[in-house]
């Protein structure tokens, strides 16, 4: 039991310094006169090293049978990482920031396996809705926190607040317990079999699209969009906590079973399709007040569905291939993160938003579509 609170607490202060700076990052840089497509590199870094480490990661993790050296590691890069947008707080510095928190990110696996390694195998959509709880419930305290002091002290002074996040973090991950074990017999090979597995794969694949899509809209290009419509810093920080609220309290309603109620088929589809309209009306909506009300939609697709995904992923996988599992499945959607928000930047440079957003809004629809035709998806 203390555990779990210890893995929850960190959690939350991982993804509050690993967020504390995103909803001002595209105005900062536009500010300092970045072009959209190299804010779309600095957003796409994030995801590009998570995607080289994070199946490394898994199968390091599954050989030595242990996660807190990657929680109390994963901790202390956060913390550097903002402590680099302290130190050099231009582009180039937030560049190598990201790739940084890329590497950061690249544990959070062994976050997400040892908290379900403490639920039973019944438990498991409960285990995952109650981690992605505390993963958004950090982002949204990130957000409230920059929303209130960033016009007051600054990007500096805000990314600081990340560095003590992660110091802290690391502190309470030493102290964990874990019990020691031999290294695993099961062959490298034998763990990357776990990565054929056709429901891993498809369920993968649907959350490579779904983190794409709010890496690339929520995260970045919807602040650009307000921005031109004339909202403050407190807006686009108001904007985002709409966002991370809906995620917050739909994570928390998929870890106490409401999930169960209707079909994974029901929620997946209708999540998707409701980020497919929000991608298609975003980049022509005038009216502010619509939009914030928009960020709903992909709150619930980060909160509800990305819940059910990561529980319908595991579905099938052995323990003893657990963290292979969950670093292939991270790697896959971090494709998402990477691709999604390079593609839209260039498409917005030369094409416009409207068209950046359509491309991305036709990725949904492709999801929807996926999930209803699949026999497996109940």
């Amino acid at each position: 039991m203390k555990n779990r609170k210890i893995i929850l607490i960190a959690s939350f202060l991982f993804f509050y310094a690993q967020y504390i700076y995103i909803p001002f990052q595209t105005s900062y840089l536009t500010a300092l006169g970045a072009t959209a497509a190299l804010i779309g590199i600095v957003t796409g870094a994030y995801g590009g090293t998570q995607f080289l480490l994070r199946l490394p990661v898994g199968l390091l993790a599954d050989k030595i049978g242990r996660h807190k050296i990657f929680l109390v590691s994963g901790m202390a890069i956060a913390g550097a990482a903002c402590g680099i947008r302290v130190c050099f707080p231009g582009a180039q510095g937030f560049l190598a920031a990201s790739l940084l928190s890329g590497v950061s990110s690249s544990t959070w696996l062994s976050f997400m396996v040892m908290h379900a390694n403490c639920y039973s195998p019944g438990e498991q959509q409960k285990a995952a809705g109650k981690i992605v709880f505390a993963y958004n419930g950090g982002i949204l305290g990130a957000f409230v926190t920059g929303t209130v002091l960033y016009e007051k002290i600054g990007m500096k002074a805000i990314c600081g607040l990340g560095v003590a996040a992660g110091v802290i973090g690391a502190a309470l991950c030493l102290m964990l317990k874990e019990e020691k074990k031999p290294v695993s017999q099961v062959t490298v090979p034998e763990l990357l079999m776990v990565c054929a597995n056709r429901c891993l794969i498809f369920f993968s694949c649907l959350a490579l699209v779904q983190q794409g899509i709010q890496m690339a809209t929520t995260m970045s290009f919807t602040a650009q969009i307000l921005r031109g419509l004339g909202a403050s810093e407190r807006l686009l920080g108001i904007s985002s906590i709409l966002y991370m609220v809906s995620a917050v309290g739909t994570s928390y309603a998929a870890s106490s079973g409401l999930s169960e109620k209707k079909s994974s088929r029901f929620w997946i589809t209708g999540i998707f399709a409701g980020l497919a309209a929000y991608c298609l009306l975003v980049p022509v909506c005038s009216s502010i007040p619509v939009i914030l009300i928009l960020q709903l939609i992909p709150g619930m697709a980060s909160g509800f569905l990305f819940s059910i995904l990561t529980a319908k992923a595991m579905e099938e996988v052995p323990g003893e291939k657990k963290s292979t599992a969950m670093g292939f499945y991270q790697a896959v959607y971090a494709i998402g993160m990477t691709v999604f928000p390079v593609i839209t930047g260039n498409v917005s440079g030369s094409a416009g938003l409207p068209a950046a957003y359509g491309l991305l809004g036709a990725a949904a629809l492709c999801c929807v579509l996926a999930a209803a035709i699949r026999p497996r998806v109940q």
